[in-house]
């Protein structure tokens, strides 16, 4: 039977929705997996709620703000509680685009050129904004620095979307990064493991709107998972093995999707890391997790067992 596990998923972001999903996923399959298990929709009163049901095992299904960003992390390691996915350091630094970014750069792993803006200097000097998107040059995307699934997002090929991308931007966060637009292929690659991480097989995502926006994600049919993606073997193995050094670099465990864009001249660049991919059934982890041989079932195992302290 194992230890008993709690399901927490819900919670309190704009991904709300979508974890119910991957939650309601990983809850059943645990079931199957004759696990002990619970779902507990987390809400301010989850260190009381964690207690009452005797939770001895967590199994982080939350998207987004308190979720995926290390503070339900730092809670269980409080109540000394095992959980599966990163820790706190690296969930924190993973949900941060920016953060992100800045330790790409630090290990020369490639990624599109790029900035971060406050509101304040957004606010009080907007003309520094302007010379530095001049700098990058159009089409750039701006990016709430710490939303997830494609949320406070803007594809800016004009100088009049300036504006409209930094307020959408704005609701979710107080900084936001400015990114080089790359023009290619998307590419994600999800990465499994502790101390010796594996890519599995690669992903192409074509979005039936032209971008893999929040409802080309989230809708069926809206999007297909091209496995294996239309790029050349050793591209293939050149990206897994970027995957590996950014899931490394950030301090990952358990598992994380590395998204990438190749360009037309084939050059691969590290876009981001989601330390708490989706399980729903539109979702790019299960799928490539299958591609490897490895059922939906077998996989909710696998990170029981990577998350239990040996």
């Amino acid at each position: 039977m194992g230890p008993k596990i709690g399901v927490l998923c819900g919670g309190l972001s704009a991904e709300r929705e979508v974890s119910l999903k991957t939650g309601e996923a990983i809850y059943k399959a645990l079931l199957k997996n004759k696990y002990n298990a619970v779902k507990i929709d987390v809400d301010k009163n989850i260190a009381e709620n964690l207690k009452i049901n005797n939770i001895e095992l967590a199994f982080v299904a939350l998207h987004g703000k308190y979720g995926e960003d290390g503070t339900i992390q730092g809670l269980l390691e409080i109540l000394g509680i095992p959980y599966t996915g990163s820790d706190v350091l690296a969930s924190a630094t993973a949900i941060n685009k920016i953060a992100t970014k800045k330790v790409m750069a630090y290990e020369g792993i490639p990624t599109p050129g790029y900035f971060a803006v406050s509101r304040w200097e957004y606010t009080n000097n907007p003309g520094s904004i302007a010379s530095q998107i001049e700098k990058l040059g159009l089409p750039v995307v701006v990016k709430a620095a710490t939303q997830g699934s494609t949320i406070g997002i803007s594809f800016v090929n004009t100088k009049e979307q300036i504006s409209n991308a930094f307020e959408d931007a704005f609701k979710y966060d107080d900084n936001v990064l400015v990114e080089k637009m790359i023009d290619g292929i998307e590419i994600t690659a999800s990465v499994l493991g502790n101390e010796s991480p594996q890519a599995l097989p690669l992903i192409e995502i074509v979005s039936a709107t032209g971008i893999y926006d929040y409802k080309a994600k989230y809708t069926v049919g809206l999007s297909d998972h091209i496995i294996p993606p239309r790029i050349n073997n050793e591209l293939q193995e050149k990206i897994k093995t970027l995957a590996i050094r950014t899931y490394q670099a950030v301090g990952c465990r358990g598992l994380a999707r590395v998204d990438f864009m190749v360009d037309a001249s084939g050059k691969a660049y590290a876009l981001e890391v989601n330390t708490i991919p989706g399980m729903t059934e539109t979702s790019l982890f299960p799928d490539a997790a299958k591609a490897a041989g490895i059922s939906f079932e077998a996989l909710v195992k696998k990170l029981v067992d990577l998350a239990v302290p040996k």
